[in-house]
């Protein structure tokens, strides 16, 4: 069934010793003024591999793969490899649906370029769901390197430590809460549609639930050696009736965490946003929060909020 909805939310992703989102010098990202935080890619990498792993039967065509050879795949590779049947095709209708076919193109869009025969082909979808930076939250933006050895030398080392095994670098955050603002609005898909027609796949409730499901486990799913210590501590999803015209503020300014700890627990005070609540609550249909229960307490959540454990 088609999803029409507009939501709007937050997700909370906690780091202890851990690297949620490295600069490509492998320290956690930082903004100017040395506040941690990570790109929207590092949570629409967790949302896409977990619906991959979990739901093998959904196309996910914006994701790392490799040939025999283990080299990555090109755009056009990636696009043979899913349909190969359509390897020369040039019609932008049949492309574009092509694309729609795909779960992280309806939730997440695309700017698509082909190489056809005498005609390139090049088609953007506006996606439906927006993800912003996760700004870490935590008054403290610690991290720290170490050096690390590995088993092997470099044969190409060319002074007297040649017959030394190498070493090497890694950074961890010791402690962060990163804080992402996201919103749903299904109508952005609107003009591609148009263009692949009324038989293209549209966004539907399953790929809603789909997501909402990657939202609440996909960083803690998603196990590397920089992302231990990396897990899913807070979703809030605020589901506006079917006829809202709301337009919701970023949610990350509208939630506070406290410098101190209850029991061990972070706290996030919720107060400004109950204040947006209470003002719209005839345009919100439902009102969500799932935590984790071990290691965050919410204050001041909105009345109409039903709380939940991850």
């Amino acid at each position: 069934m088609t999803y029409s909805n507009r939501i709007y939310g937050a997700a909370l992703i906690k780091a202890i010793n851990s690297n949620y989102n490295a600069d490509f010098s492998g320290q956690p990202r930082t903004l100017p003024n040395g506040v941690v935080y990570a790109t929207d890619k590092a949570l629409k990498y967790a949302i896409k591999n977990f619906i991959k792993e979990n739901y093998p039967f959904e196309k996910v065509f914006y994701f790392k793969r490799f040939n025999e050879e283990f080299i990555p795949y090109s755009l056009d590779d990636a696009f043979v490899a899913a349909f190969p049947e359509h390897e020369d095709e040039k019609d932008k209708k049949i492309i574009a649906k092509d694309l729609l076919s795909c779960i992280d193109i309806r939730l997440f869009g695309a700017t698509f370029a082909k190489k056809a025969k005498n005609n390139n082909v090049a088609i953007s979808i506006h996606g439906p769901v927006q993800i912003t930076h996760g700004i870490n939250v935590w008054h403290e933006n610690n991290f720290y390197s170490e050096q690390i050895m590995s088993p092997f030398r470099n044969p190409n080392e060319k002074n007297e430590d040649n017959t030394a095994t190498t070493l090497g670098r890694q950074s961890r955050l010791h402690e962060g809460h990163y804080l992402h603002h996201f919103s749903v609005n299904p109508k952005n898909l609107e003009e591609i549609l148009e263009l692949a027609g009324n038989d293209a796949n549209t966004l539907k409730d399953d790929d809603i639930s789909k997501l909402k499901e990657a939202l609440q486990k996909g960083v803690t799913y998603y196990d590397s050696a920089a992302k231990v210590g990396c897990e899913n501590e807070l979703l809030v999803w605020v589901t506006l009736k079917p006829e809202s015209k709301l337009v919701m503020p970023n949610f990350t300014q509208l939630m506070k965490m406290s410098k101190e700890k209850v029991d061990g627990k972070v706290q996030l005070d919720m107060s400004e946003l109950k204040k947006v609540v209470d003002v719209n609550k005839n345009e919100i249909e439902a009102f969500e929060i799932y935590l984790n229960n071990a290691s965050i307490i919410i204050a001041n959540a909105p009345d109409e909020a039903i709380i939940k454990n991850l």
